[in-house]
């Protein structure tokens, strides 16, 4: 069954997975995984080995994160958690704010929104700078007294840039607001890089008035998914997070994080991994990562069709096109040659990149990818440009997102032509993605939002066994 899916080894899956290069590693963290798949976190009683794990976890991090002896953190499920149980603390730390608010700049992670629909809590936008930084002035501006957290991003997802955090967690500490650092990609990997002598900004708990950070394990610990650590500056900033119910016959519900049953696979295989690799594992893991980021960078300055969009801060590249080339093909070539890159659909007046998430498994074959990168170019240059038919453009526009329909999805895929239903009623996706990625490029971000969640829709739908079940 998984011969269809990307690979999670060999370093030439840019995005969803981080791969170490160390089969040893992959070893343990399995092992780990399989011997407590039924162990439960619910109750660290219960399982005390579990949230001995989880301490030392984060005292690992704390290290990481310049962090002082009053912090305190949690294991969660993955970035996502980590951020819906900042933003949901720091709602519930202002009960006299009826309409809270959070300031955010315009390329914080998504994850921000789904927090801000979750708890009600409403996501001011910042625009960035031309470098894609945040612009901690007017992010000091945006604050006012229904703020409850103002956020930075260590480094931003698609750009791989770090926010001016010492400027903005000022400004949110002068109000007396929560500040809190999305170092979710960026956490694991950023203090090594400081170490290894490169240029890193300012970002960690040594920055006066940032009270919470989010580190994700699952990427640059290259941990088994899904683990992430949420730390608190202080146990008082944490306790909001916890839950507890006694308003019921049973157990007094009593849970850290949005989840109540945790399996202790990816807890265990997390903390395998991290006591495997140790400090100095993890300055010479980071040490090929931001090797293999350079020769990227350089392989990509060497392609006059190709420019950065913005120099890496970290391990995220990203590079757009100039106008002989379309990106969303490029992408398609690069996937066909077995290196899967990211596209990004156009943003405010940035038109559409291609996002790389580099890991140390990577750098073994850089010169593949140079070779990949050289060929892709001229093969989508030789493709020419995808363009969407007028029709089809003007069918989105007439599109409400608010009130999409079945059969107004229905309409779209015969009009576009590109994906079907097959005899059995199931989507048919093409081989290639760019006209895909073209059109929803064109529709306005609400609308897109509403074709993939009809799409994701129809993908999961119930496939049902055909013998061995009574009608």
């Amino acid at each position: 069954m998984q011969g269809a899916d990307l690979p999670v080894h060999g370093g030439r899956t840019l995005a969803y997975v981080y791969d170490a290069g160390d089969p040893e590693i992959d070893r343990i963290a399995r092992e780990a995984v399989a011997a407590y798949a039924g162990s439960n976190a619910l109750d660290p009683t219960a399982f005390p080995s579990l949230l001995q794990m989880e301490n030392e976890l984060v005292g690992f991090a704390c290290g990481l994160l310049d962090a002082p002896d009053t912090a305190v953190g949690t294991v969660t499920s993955g970035g996502t958690e980590s951020i819906l149980l900042a933003v949901q603390g720091a709602r519930d730390s202002r009960p006299d704010v009826l309409r809270p608010r959070m300031v955010l700049p315009s390329t914080a992670h998504a994850a921000f929104h789904k927090a801000a629909h979750y708890f009600g809590v409403e996501a001011v936008l910042v625009p960035v700078g031309p470098d894609f930084r945040a612009d901690a002035a007017a992010m000091a501006a945006a604050i006012d007294d229904d703020t409850v957290l103002v956020v930075a991003s260590a480094p931003s997802y698609a750009h791989g840039v770090v926010d001016p955090v010492t400027e903005i967690a000022a400004a949110a500490a002068t109000r007396g607001i929560r500040c809190h650092v999305d170092a979710c990609i960026g956490g694991w990997v950023l203090p090594y890089a400081a170490r290894l002598g490169r240029a890193v900004p300012a970002w960690t708990f040594a920055v006066e008035g940032v009270t919470s950070i989010s580190v994700d394990t699952h990427k640059y610990a290259y941990a088994p998914k899904g683990t992430s650590l949420l730390v608190h500056r202080n146990a008082a900033l944490r306790r909001l997070q916890f839950f507890a119910s006694a308003a019921w016959p049973g157990y007094t519900m009593l849970n850290t994080t949005t989840q109540s049953t945790r399996s202790g696979g990816p807890i265990a295989g997390t903390w395998a991994v991290v006591e495997h690799v140790g400090d100095e594992g993890y300055v010479q893991l980071a040490d090929l990562a931001f090797a293999a980021v350079d020769a990227i960078v350089a392989c990509v300055e060497r392609e006059p069709a190709l420019r950065l969009v913005v120099a890496p801060d970290s391990t995220l590249v990203t590079l757009a096109t100039d106008d002989s080339l379309d990106p969303f093909t490029l992408t398609d070539e690069l996937v066909s040659r077995g290196w899967y890159v990211q596209p990004q659909l156009s943003f405010a007046d940035d038109g559409p990149s291609i996002h790389l998430s580099v890991s140390a498994g990577t750098l073994a074959h850089v010169e593949e990818f140079a070779s990949a990168l050289t060929e892709s170019v001229a093969a989508a240059r030789s493709v020419g440009p995808v363009a969407v038919d007028d029709g089809v453009v003007a069918f989105i526009a007439a599109l409400d997102p608010a009130a999409l329909s079945d059969d107004d999805f229905d309409g779209l895929l015969a009009a576009s032509g590109l994906v079907g239903a097959s005899a059995d009623g199931d989507l048919e996706l093409p081989t290639r993605m760019a006209e895909v990625n073209a059109m929803l490029d064109v529709a306005s971000p609400a609308m897109r939002e509403a074709l993939l969640i009809a799409f994701l829709d129809r993908l999961q739908r119930p496939d049902r066994p055909t013998t061995g079940v009574s009608s």
